[in-house]
């Protein structure tokens, strides 16, 4: 592997930025909010703007404009109704001068309060009104008079031709005053125009900007976060992917910059952590070769104890029982006593050799991986023992219908046989045993127990019960080595289950095992020439 680490564990840095990915978001962000703000407060400007000229134009020059022509249009009545009265002397008609003469004072006031911000166009109201005034004085009041003293139309004749000239001269300067509006309004309805087009090309503009704006800070986040996240991901699953070589260099913000170093740190780490582990790998591997010839070697002794240490016993209880039969009437009774001592140490001897070869051969000899109906076995396993279960008198009840497993019938016989064996062994004296085989399904596999009421077991050997050789009872009370149960241990073990006694039940002993649903057990392929087993109970 590379040594492209550098001395002091860190990757080197490349274009690292001091300011950290959460800073630089708020500073677009506040950018980003600035320029709306500024947006806003520009398109509020020319709203406002906008709406003062339209304000203007609609509130004070068009009805100042429509209220001159109606003081125009009041002059005209006024001057109508004065000639009507001179012509015809009829009272009635001087009614509408006077009304239209108190309208015209109303109106000039309205008028006065549209133009207060237009001086030019209020001094031209205030000039019309003060020759309407004049022209009021001069002639239609004189004329009343006269018409009302007696004066004939004919006579007054002159006087009214000279009143028409100076009405003229008012109307003329009232006509002067609607030309000016008339300008003041067309300049109005420019500058809205105007303000609408500015208003609407500053609105473009913003849009515009918040759309220009919006790209560049995209572009900024993929250039200075994006990217260089990008950059380590590819990196990471270069890595990830078996490049442990692959040196991970900090970029971006600081904070990017920072996760790149630990993860540089850590690749380092997992470096140092696999060379580590090659090498326990390869001393794995090594202590694997020894322990397979210490198996071999191990093999060969189980052969040897198989054959050629039970040799000699099987010649030295023979001998002995004929040396007790040849010479049996010449020895006394303590030499009797002492060959039957020699013969039952031989026998145990090659009972110990058989049980030592039947627990090192599982999971090592038996390869017969198949389906099982544990039913059948069950059945097997009391045919074995339907000597001793006769003899007993024993009863054994099935509460269930046993599954089909996967496993070696062999080792699951020898199971079955070892716990029936143990409750038929094991009964109280002078109650008829009975064993309860139950069983009950699981979502992970099945649960068994096999219950007798014989003598029990004290719940504080529950673990010394399973150890190899242990025995709770003196060995002439019960025959047998005490290796049974951790033999019925080593066999569940096997095929993935535990096995335990259940120290809560009180009738006499029950075993507890469980057999999981997917077996998958690593089989040994057995030495040639090495003797069957025999199950011991």
């Amino acid at each position: 592997m590379s040594s492209a680490v550098t001395a002091a564990g860190a990757a080197p840095e490349r274009r690292r930025s001091p300011m950290t990915t959460s800073r630089r978001l708020s500073v677009m962000m506040l950018a980003m909010t600035v320029l709306v703000l500024a947006g806003g407060g520009v398109g509020a400007a020319a709203l406002a703007h906008t709406a003062a000229v339209s304000n203007r134009l609609a509130d004070r020059i068009s009805p100042a404009r429509t209220a001159v022509s109606r003081l125009e249009s009041g002059l005209l009545e006024q001057v109508a109704a004065v000639r009507g009265y001179v012509i015809t002397g009829n009272p009635a008609l001087l009614g509408p001068y006077e009304q239209g003469v108190a309208e015209e004072r109303v109106t000039a006031q309205r008028v006065r309060a549209l133009l207060a911000d237009e001086p030019e166009a209020r001094r031209d109201l205030d000039a019309a009104l003060a020759l309407a005034d004049r022209w009021r004085t001069d002639f239609p009041t004189r004329l009343i008079a006269a018409r009302q003293g007696g004066a004939t139309a004919v006579e007054l004749a002159p006087v009214v031709e000279r009143s028409g000239l100076a009405f003229e001269v008012a109307r003329r300067a009232l006509t002067a005053l609607e030309a000016r509006l008339d300008r003041v309004q067309a300049a109005g309805r420019a500058d809205l125009d105007d303000a609408r087009a500015l208003r609407d090309l500053l609105f473009v503009s913003i849009l515009a900007a918040l759309l220009l704006s919006s790209v560049v800070i995209a572009a900024l986040v993929r250039v200075t976060v994006l990217r260089p996240l990008s950059g380590l991901g590819a990196s990471v699953r270069r890595v990830a992917g078996g490049d442990f070589d692959h040196q991970l260099t900090a970029d971006g913000p600081a904070d990017i910059a920072r996760l790149t170093a630990d993860v540089e740190t850590m690749r380092q780490r997992v470096v140092d952590a696999l060379k580590t582990s090659r090498r326990h790998r390869d001393a794995l591997e090594e202590q694997a070769a020894e322990l397979r010839r210490s198996n071999e070697d191990l093999e060969q002794f189980a052969y040897v104890a198989s054959h050629d240490l039970q040799e000699p016993l099987r010649k030295v209880a023979s001998f002995c029982q004929m040396l007790q039969r040849r010479y049996g009437e010449q020895l006394d009774d303590r030499a009797r006593q002492y060959i039957g001592y020699a013969v039952d140490g031989a026998t145990r001897m090659q009972n110990l050799i058989n049980d030592l070869l039947a627990f090192s051969r599982i999971g090592r000899v038996y390869s017969d991986d198949r389906e099982v109906d544990l039913a059948e076995l069950l059945a097997q396993a009391e045919s074995n023992l339907s000597g001793p279960i006769a003899e007993a008198g024993a009863a054994v009840v099935v509460t269930g219908p046993l599954p089909v497993v996967r496993g070696d019938p062999t080792l699951l016989t020898m199971l079955w046989q070892n716990l029936l064996g143990n409750a038929v062994k094991f009964r109280r004296p002078g109650r008829v045993p009975r064993i309860r085989v139950e069983v009950a399904e699981e979502e992970a596999g099945w649960t068994f127990a096999v219950a007798d009421n014989g003598i029990g077991i004290e719940p504080r050997y529950a673990d010394k019960i399973f150890l190899i050789f242990q025995r709770l009872h003196p060995r002439g009370t019960y025959d047998g080595t005490g290796i049974g149960l951790a033999i019925c241990k080593k066999i569940v073990e096997y095929h993935g289950g535990t096995l335990r006694l259940d120290d809560g039940y009180a009738e006499g002993a029950r075993f507890v095992f469980t057999l999981p649903k997917p077996a998958a057990p690593v089989s040994v392929p057995a030495q040639a020439g090495e003797p069957a087993p025999v199950a011991p109970v």
